[in-house]
């Protein structure tokens, strides 16, 4: 394993079992589903049970996909959908830096980018995708974010009703 084969392998896992992590915590962390469901709703998220479900999974399948380095171009985009939405669902309006009350969308543009950098370089050989083979083609550098944007686009135009404040 090259030294390079090595790094993307730490970013993979890190990111990777990060995401899933809080995908879990959506099921099993303070309010399980119920709670995230109703934070979910209270931001303006329609059928906001389905919303948790689907946010939970998501980010449990793909940060495991990512860490394993499977399928790893659609679980970047998938991974990328997921921040999108929540940049604009909860920290656009927050500002930039993390560190601001309600924390700001770096955190999340960090997440994003790395994981679409991984798409356009590749999991490396300490991988799935090459240990099974998986040759998904080129072109993942601008394939993943159309499809992790164009998602997370359509989710918002389906499903998100911002709450107007006073």
């Amino acid at each position: 394993m090259t030294s390079i084969d090595f790094g993307l392998l730490i970013i993979r896992l890190f990111l990777g079992i990060s995401l899933a992590y809080h995908g879990y915590n959506k099921v099993f962390g303070g309010g399980g589903l119920a709670g995230t469901a109703g934070w979910f709703g209270s931001l303006g998220m329609k059928a906001p049970k389905l919303q948790a479900r689907g946010a939970a999974f998501t980010e449990i399948a793909s940060g495991l996909m990512f860490a394993a380095g499977l399928l790893t171009p659609l679980a970047a985009a998938a991974m990328i959908g997921l921040m999108v939405v929540a940049i604009v669902t909860v920290h656009w309006k927050v500002g930039f830096f993390i560190f601001l009350p309600n924390g700001g969308w770096e955190y999340c543009a960090s997440i994003l980018i790395t994981a679409w950098g991984i798409a356009a370089i590749g999991s490396g050989t300490a991988s799935l995708d090459n240990a099974w083979s998986i040759d998904l083609g080129s072109n993942w550098a601008a394939l993943t974010p159309i499809i992790g944007i164009g998602g997370a686009a359509l989710h918002l135009l389906a499903f998100y009703r911002p709450v107007k404040s006073n």
